[in-house]
């Protein structure tokens, strides 16, 4: 028997209108790039998908969230499916998160559209071309979009903004941040947008290390980040590691010793072909090629370098496959960036080849791969506290999204209560921005609003 917190009204809204509410409460892509979601409602979506796979090691957030709020959560996927007119949702799950699947089993009969695909504990399961044919058995072109196949992948924490939105007209003022590595008391925990690093760390306890480094985002596909940078709509995670931690070192490196290394040790054994995860779905992206083609200036072979804008980034070529502890996913990105910054457009039309037979054998396992990158000793428990922590100052970046960033529309000396528009979305592909905090403006400019808590 639900409990009265549960019996939210039914809610049936228009495609248009749900759009506009999602625009204008702030709601993204709650980690990876940071997408627009009202941009995603689409009913050329045949399918849409829940992304509860986690995609990176140690990230506990989605899974959590999704236990907490499992009809909440179920009640607004089901709805966003009615609104875009699609045939099906599919909440895609690990299979190790029991307790999670438990929660959605007590309550997805009651939305016959909805079903649950269990998904293997393999990197990079939350990839969305990856669970896109994990999930359906679609392949989505080479530097296509998901809804070219009729498709729609939208991730836990989203829909729970959603759901918030619609019921509560509340827009995105707080995040989930995953505290973990380092610290006395890992936890995941709901802090407003805006507030420092340093501060959210605080939340876990003591750090264990003297010289912490504070890498913002999963293992692979983080970054170094600094104590005082503000928490956005798109930071998952907060993992404390020591300055000396391999992932630290290794995202130290710099491209030009790691293309002198490449051109030394490189033997071209084909391993970060074979491990791939894109290739292995038939996009031509092949990295050992890359790697010889850049180490040795071989420009014969164009098309390896073109290619390079179908990598993913997911990093299991440079983290996990080679054998020789080289950089391809690193040297990879260097040249993407190069080509986009001269103008360079990735190959239209490019169409996957077959998927490959061997693609099954050569899923990466996750906790090989935690065990691979030295993190198996950070992979506990961290409980979620749900109720937003109070911080005494926040400052609220205009650009968390893909696209154009937000126009500020507060100025200094304004007062503002959580919620309050700070940015008005531009002109484009863009959102609104929201105060996180009660408070004063005590600066404002076109990057950025910093709100100090006034003490009453």
């Amino acid at each position: 028997m639900r409990i009265d917190l549960f019996d939210i009204e039914e809610k049936t809204m228009e495609l248009q209108e749900l759009k506009d509410l999602l625009q204008k409460s702030g709601i993204v892509g709650a980690g990876g790039a940071g997408f627009p979601t009202y941009a995603k409602l689409d009913e050329r979506a045949e399918t849409i998908l829940l992304n509860c796979a986690e995609c990176e090691p140690l990230l506990k957030l989605h899974r959590q969230l999704l236990k907490e709020h499992a009809y909440e959560i179920l009640k607004t996927f089901s709805m966003v499916a009615d609104t875009v007119r699609a045939g099906s949702g599919i909440i895609g799950i690990k299979g190790e998160y029991k307790e999670t699947i438990q929660a959605l089993r007590q309550y997805i009969g009651e939305f016959p559209k909805l079903s649950i695909k269990l998904l293997d504990s393999a990197y990079p399961m939350g990839d969305e071309v990856v669970l896109i044919y994990e999930a359906t058995g679609r392949v989505i072109r080479p530097g296509g979009l998901p809804i070219e196949a009729g498709v729609a992948v939208f991730n836990v924490e989203t829909i729970y903004n959603v759901y918030r939105a619609v019921e509560f007209s509340a827009p995105v003022t707080d995040k989930v941040v995953s505290v973990v590595g380092e610290v006395e008391h890992p936890v995941s925990v709901r802090v407003p947008v805006g507030c420092r690093i340093e501060d959210v760390v605080a939340l876990a306890g003591e750090v264990t290390t003297k010289e912490p480094v504070y890498f913002i985002g999963g293992p692979m596909m983080g970054f170094i980040g600094e104590k005082d940078m503000p928490v956005t709509k798109t930071t998952n995670a907060v993992i404390v590691l020591p300055k000396d931690h391999q992932i630290v070192q290794r995202k130290k490196s710099k491209a030009s010793l790691e293309l002198k290394r490449a051109a030394s040790s490189c033997c071209q054994c084909e391993t970060c072909t074979s491990l791939c995860p894109r290739h292995a779905l038939g996009h031509p992206i092949e990295p050992h090629l890359f790697m010889r083609s850049a180490a040795n200036q071989d420009f014969q072979h164009i098309e390896a370098f073109l290619n390079t804008s179908f990598c993913s980034s997911c990093g299991v070529c440079e983290m996990y496959a080679c054998p020789q502890g080289l950089a391809p996913r690193s040297l990879i990105a260097e040249c993407k960036d190069g080509l986009k910054k001269a103008g360079v457009r990735p190959p239209a039309d490019v169409k996957a080849a077959p998927v490959k037979k061997s693609r099954e054998y050569r899923k990466v396992p996750e906790m090989r791969l935690e065990a691979r990158l030295g993190l198996s000793r950070y992979n506990v428990p961290a409980p979620l506290r749900d109720e937003t922590v109070s911080m005494p100052n926040v400052t609220v970046k205009m650009s968390q999204h893909i696209g154009v960033p937000a126009s500020p529309a507060v100025n200094v000396g304004d007062m503002v209560k959580t919620g309050d528009v700070v940015g008005m979305p531009g002109n484009g592909l863009s959102v609104a921005v929201h105060a996180s905090i009660d408070g004063k403006v005590v600066a404002a400019d076109k990057n950025a609003v910093t709100i100090q808590r006034v003490v009453q």
